[in-house]
């Protein structure tokens, strides 16, 4: 069996230990050093946030058996993709690779708040009443089918490593579950943190009610496409700790933070004034 081989046959367990651990770590510090109070039982919606993400990842695996790594192998036995027409040391071939990945993600993020209908489905994750750990893996199941298209189709073009794609897979899940943990970190190390990751206090302004906050810092590993394309804000201006979280036409528990409510979210009532053309 080649490395390739061995990565495609062992992604699965490879990912899981990796979320569990950091989704461990950062639950823990959660109940140590918390940034905000919650403001709705934590129990039911866990629950309900987890089953969200369990839902997500049945129906992945019975829809694209391979996944990301499949078609990076695909890819790489076929010769597609920019990155298998140059001659480019291996290792920076995997970082080109995990970088613009991480660019595509930032504008899909645009993207689903920018055309109405994908905010229809995006708003499942912005409708959370609280923020923390489970909230960076609360999306709609039609969202995360579009994300695993897009994603694949960016591989296609991109032609990265099977390994970069691994990388990536563990970079986004890991960061997505930091920067939404309700964790406390010193704004000294915090200023330094988010020259090179997003922290949980960059994003957490973009899960403001307000929808100009809503519309500002995209990223969810790294930083600079905000600093770089103009969407970034460095704090809310009621602070993180007065700001408030959510949706303002969806304040209602049983129908945000219940996973049938949620698998509808995207179903009922008017588009409100989160999404981009709307913004101002």
């Amino acid at each position: 069996m080649n490395w390739n081989e061995w990565v495609l046959g062992n992604e699965l367990p490879i990912r899981l230990i990796f979320f569990f651990g950091v989704f461990a770590i950062i639950a823990l510090w959660e109940i140590h050093s918390p940034r905000r109070q919650l403001t709705v039982p934590k129990g039911a919606r866990w629950i309900n946030n987890l089953g969200l993400v369990a839902l997500n990842t049945v129906i992945l695996r019975l829809l694209f058996p391979a996944a990301a790594v499949g078609v990076a192998l695909l890819a790489q036995k076929q010769g597609w993709g920019l990155l298998n027409y140059v001659a480019i040391p291996f290792p920076l071939s995997v970082i080109i690779a995990v970088v613009a990945m991480d660019f595509v993600i930032y504008l899909q993020h645009v993207m689903v708040h920018a055309v109405p209908l994908l905010w229809r489905l995006h708003r499942v994750h912005h409708a959370d009443l609280d923020y923390d750990v489970t909230t960076g893996a609360r999306f709609h199941t039609i969202e995360i089918i579009l994300s695993m298209l897009i994603k694949m189709a960016t591989i296609i073009l991109l032609g990265p490593p099977l390994v970069a794609v691994v990388i990536f897979e563990i970079l986004l899940n890991a960061t997505a579950m930091f920067n939404h943990g309700n964790i406390s970190i010193p704004e000294r190390i915090d200023r330094v943190l988010r020259l090179f990751v997003v922290t949980p206090d960059m994003h957490r302004v973009h899960h403001s009610v307000h929808a100009p906050m809503a519309n500002s810092n995209f990223g969810f590993n790294l930083p600079w496409w905000d600093r770089l394309l103009g969407t970034y804000v460095a704090q809310p201006p009621e602070g993180h700790v007065e700001m408030e979280i959510g949706l303002n036409e969806f304040r209602d528990p049983q129908q945000v933070d219940r996973l049938p409510g949620m698998l509808m979210l995207p179903f009922v009532r008017e588009l409100g004034e989160y999404t981009i053309n709307r913004r101002w």
